[in-house]
């Protein structure tokens, strides 16, 4: 492994950890969107605890890395100074009402793909070349000139973490705010997920959120681990489906001057995990649009996604579990901006009416933790 290049080595994990994801997902029907759906529609809240269960477990893992000097996590970019609130609230919105023009996000998608879904196919093509347009090329133009200006810098307090602000509000050591933030915050999650009684009689849930969590901490101590390769740093991530489809549709068209990354291993990873799990239950099956219509909705459903992804830095596993691990101040918000558009754009599916889409803001106080 030591012989293997950096990049072809996260790769590689990547791939593995993808593998681990995308078969839980498809196992135990772990998707944001139907999570919402369940509360929304049905007061049913168990696939949104087992959501929340995965941030804690990521958060408390990734935490404890941070805390015994195993992965530098403020080297993350979800805790540099540059804090995006404006980037995290309208890329938000963007990427929850896309998501539900479509029904899944892209993490979504990439299960639904791996079980022969054909417009999941073309969904993964249309957020991949937008984010990457949105990242690095000419929408990213519009992003930075809009978007970013309103960015806070927040470098006076060492960077945009909850333990940056308690530890500059209190006065104290970053080591004893990160510990004391993490042991509450944790807590709170845990206290609020268990209280349900459904929830913990649902084991395949309780499971589904604790896998998922630490394969969010192992992708951080992957990255942070071996990324750390003094002659060929890499960043520290962990999983995201925002960029990294776009990064590996541009893999596969340069492969001979390109370079893998963990992402680029994630995104053949997670289709591979959930093709392995439909194909055991019989689920591979092709599916195709049913008329133009459709197609049209998942068009800019996926377009939204893509743009709204990049710009929040992160999706509802990017920003929702990976951002929330770090205890970065941007996630919470991206993530509450998601449920917000995904919810208004639940209501306008079913009502067809703006009016009536707008009443979904007051709905998405019920999926909040209470």
């Amino acid at each position: 492994m030591d012989s293997l290049p950096t990049p072809t080595l996260l790769a590689i994990c990547g791939l593995a950890i993808g593998v681990i994801v995308g078969a839980v997902a498809r196992s135990a029907r772990f998707c944001t969107f139907g999570a919402i759906e369940d509360r929304v529609l049905m007061e049913d809240s168990r696939r949104v605890r087992a959501w929340g269960l995965a941030i804690a477990v990521a958060m408390a893992v990734v935490q404890l890395l941070n805390v015994f000097g195993i992965v530098p996590i403020e080297e993350s970019f979800y805790l540099s100074a540059d804090f995006g609130w404006a980037g995290a609230i309208v890329g938000g919105l963007l990427f929850g009402f896309g998501m539900a023009l479509i029904g899944t996000c892209g993490y979504g998608s990439l299960i639904r793909l791996g079980g022969g879904d054909l417009r999941a196919f073309v969904v993964t093509l249309i957020i991949g070349l937008s984010a990457y347009m949105t990242a690095r090329g000419l929408t990213g133009v519009l992003r930075e000139a809009v978007i970013e200006p309103l960015s806070l810098d927040l470098s006076a307090i060492g960077g945009q973490g909850l333990f940056h602000l308690v530890a500059w509000s209190l006065e104290t050591s970053q080591a004893t705010a990160s510990f004391w933030c993490c042991l509450v915050v944790v807590g709170a999650i845990l206290f609020w997920c268990f209280r349900d009684a459904a929830f913990r009689a649902s084991p395949t849930d309780v499971l589904a959120g604790s896998l998922i969590g630490l394969a969010v901490a192992a992708g951080f101590a992957a990255t942070g681990i071996w990324g750390q390769d003094p002659f060929d740093p890499q960043q520290i991530e962990s999983l995201t489906y925002v960029l990294p489809p776009g990064e590996a549709i541009v893999y596969l068209i340069t492969f001979t001057g390109a370079t893998a990354n963990f992402g680029i291993g994630v995104v053949p990873g997670t289709i591979l995990g959930a093709f392995l799990v439909a194909a055991k239950k019989r689920e591979l099956r092709l599916e195709a649009f049913d008329d133009a219509r459709e197609m049209r909705r998942y068009l800019i459903g996926a377009c939204l996604m893509g743009v709204g992804g990049v710009t929040a830095l992160g999706c509802t596993v990017g920003q929702g579990i990976s951002g929330m691990a770090t205890l970065s101040l941007s996630a919470p918000l991206a993530l509450a901006s998601i449920f917000a558009g995904a919810s208004f754009g639940l209501h306008y599916l079913i009502t067809g009416s703006l009016r009536e889409a707008l009443a979904s803001f007051e709905l998405t106080r019920r999926i909040a933790p209470r």
